[in-house]
């Protein structure tokens, strides 16, 4: 029977069944797809045999709501959704968002602050001592002590806070059948240990062995050295190969990270994206639109997991990791088969890619054997000659699924790692790409301009990303196409004081570049950059690090690169005047703010 996961009672009796063995409730509108990481559990756990329910962003002022599938023989499984509840709600300047693109037409408010704990609190009062498993990125990268940017302090691994029963960090499909496989056999959900991508909470580490022991969620809160010293030992312990045990005190209990789970092998990356996924949304969204969100991965192609260029900010690394778990194109080219058949598809698929579309089937023979290094990094301060990229790979799949009756484009729309596409290796890669699977423009990220930030972000120099947009606009040239690079660029980074946004706003002005797009920054938890924003330090050099936290300073910032925005001209006043820099009004202030 092909249908969508159960969402109600009527559900269950369609299918026969008294009872579930697992439900999932999500932050997120229920999306059948495997981009949809509740869908994507759901369907893991459902191939293993498991009869498994969905409840979508249930109303938490109603009990009841969370009772609408009654109770689970094995447990409830929560997740946030596909972002942290509160980067869903807020913008970096801590205001409330217009949409959430994760819910039926965009509303705001379906997901509470803080989603993760506020569902297993009402689950925990409906259900009295029915396992509670917690995962997606908010747990994830919430399980041991962190900082936490929109209440401006040191919070707790969120197990303790939730009171779930066990964390499943990273991308969770083995872990979960682990864990649902061990409960099926008769085993105490307080005997869940040992298994790798989960955290838990014990009263007692006795019988540990091979661990180790970080500053306590007390000691990081008065002390941010102790911070950044706990901070190290996580990140450098990250490694699914020769990543140790965790154990970080909180009080008088101990949370216990596990080593992260293993890398998926093709096969198994195969399986979890074959599975009989709807490939929508849930009818029940049709009268209200749909969920938008959905929309611009509704006809896109995950090829990959993990990403081995490690930036700063990113929540990558300590969630997906370095190592690349690659699907085969056997796999690919049929999923893109089935879309094609699809009666309302129109001929293009948007992307086929990953975090970075050009990481497909990358490798390195150590990956295996030792894991990612502890001691270097796999692109800087250049590209490792160890690691093997896998352009044959993604050519012969584009080529191949050009042959697909009813396929009119392929587009790459994740955007690519711009360092790895300069030496001659990448000619023709980038050839065929920018020949038939740009739809005009290329999403890249500089970031910023001026290397000391760029360091402390972990990109590369910006020479680097000059030398590619040459090469990007001699390419085109010869193949007398107009394309476009698409840049994005972060402001506030801890590193970049007002002086470094004058300076890659120049450069932008310079080179007729006007970015519709600036991300502000944003402290996402367990990242390094988060640590040097609290800190005010480089983890790994114990070296100050400037912090703009003032919103005036971030407004001034943004508006610098936002120079043509009428309601920018303020901002860049007061920051020319600052920086005793007012002649420069005329190079951004003139006809730049004529309707």
């Amino acid at each position: 029977m092909r249908d969508f996961l159960p969402v109600s009672k009527e559900d269950l009796k369609k299918r026969g069944w008294d009872e579930l063995d697992v439900i999932l409730v999500t932050g997120d509108a229920y999306v059948d797809h495997h981009s949809y990481g509740a869908a994507v559990v759901g369907r893991v756990l459902e191939d293993d045999g498991f009869k498994v329910g969905i409840i979508a962003q249930p109303d938490c002022s109603k009990l009841q709501d969370f009772k609408r599938l009654g109770r689970p023989r094995l447990f409830f499984g929560v997740t946030a959704g596909n972002i942290d509840s509160m980067l869903a709600k807020y913008t970096a300047n801590k205001k409330v968002r217009n949409s959430d693109d994760y819910s039926p037409a965009g509303q705001i408010n379906l997901r509470p602050e803080r989603a993760i704990i506020v569902y297993v609190n009402k689950l925990q009062q409906a259900f009295k001592g029915v396992p509670v498993v917690i995962g997606g990125i908010e747990a994830s990268m919430r399980r041991l002590a962190h900082y936490d940017y929109w209440s401006d302090k040191v919070r707790r691994s969120i197990v303790l806070d939730s009171k779930a029963d066990i964390l499943v960090y990273g991308m969770g499909e083995r872990q979960v059948l682990e864990i649902a496989q061990q409960l099926k056999d008769g085993r105490d959900k307080n005997s869940l240990d040992n298994i790798r991508g989960t955290v838990v909470v014990r009263n007692s580490i006795a019988r540990l062995k091979n661990y180790i022991l970080i500053p306590s969620f007390e000691d990081i809160s008065l002390d941010k050295d102790k911070f950044n010293e706990a901070f190290k030992s996580i990140y450098f312990e990250s490694d699914p190969i020769r990543g140790k045990t965790i154990v970080q005190k909180h009080g008088e209990r101990f949370v216990i990270q596990n080593p992260p789970a293993l890398p998926l092998a093709i096969e198994e990356m195969d399986r979890i994206y074959s599975l009989p996924y709807m490939r929508n949304w849930h009818p029940r969204y049709d009268k209200e639109g749909g969920v938008p969100g959905f929309e611009t991965v509704r006809n896109s192609i995950v090829s990959h997991r993990g990403c081995f260029g490690g930036c700063n900010f990113c929540s990558l690394y300590l969630h997906q990791g370095r190592i690349v778990q690659s699907r085969s194109s056997e796999s690919i080219l049929s999923e893109i088969k089935t879309i094609a058949q699809d009666n309302n598809f129109r001929g293009t698929i948007s992307d086929i890619g990953g975090p970075t579309a050009n990481m497909y089937m990358a490798s390195c023979y150590l990956w295996k054997t030792t894991g990612a290094c502890r001691d270097k990094k796999c692109l800087l301060p250049k590209k490792c000659k160890n690691l093997q990229l896998g352009y044959e790979h993604s050519m012969q799949l584009w080529q191949e699924a050009a042959k697909i009756p009813g396929l009119k484009h392929i587009f790459i729309g994740s955007g690519v790692r711009y360092d790895l596409l300069i030496d001659g290796y990448s000619d023709k890669y980038l050839r065929d790409l920018c020949l038939n699977h740009i739809s005009g423009q290329l999403k890249v990220a500089p970031e910023h301009c001026v290397d000391m930030v760029l360091e402390l972000m972990d990109k590369p120099k910006f020479k680097v990303y000059q030398e590619f947009s040459r090469k990007f606009e001699s390419i085109n040239k010869l193949l007398s196409k107009k394309q476009y690079l698409v840049n994005y660029f972060i402001t506030g980074h801890p590193g970049t004081q007002l002086e470094d946004a004058l300076e890659l706003a120049l450069y932008l002005k310079k080179n007729r570049i006007y970015p519709e797009q600036i991300q502000d920054y944003i402290p996402l938890p367990m990242t390094v950059s988060a640590s040097m924003y609290y800190t005010a330090k480089n983890p790994f050099t114990g070296k100050s690090v400037y912090v703009a936290r003032n919103f005036g300073e971030r407004m001034m910032q943004r508006a610098l690169l936002q120079y043509k925005e009428p309601r920018n001209k303020k901002y860049i006043i007061k920051a020319l005047a600052l920086l005793c820099r007012e002649e420069l009004k005329k190079v951004f202030l003139t006809n730049s703010f004529k309707k």
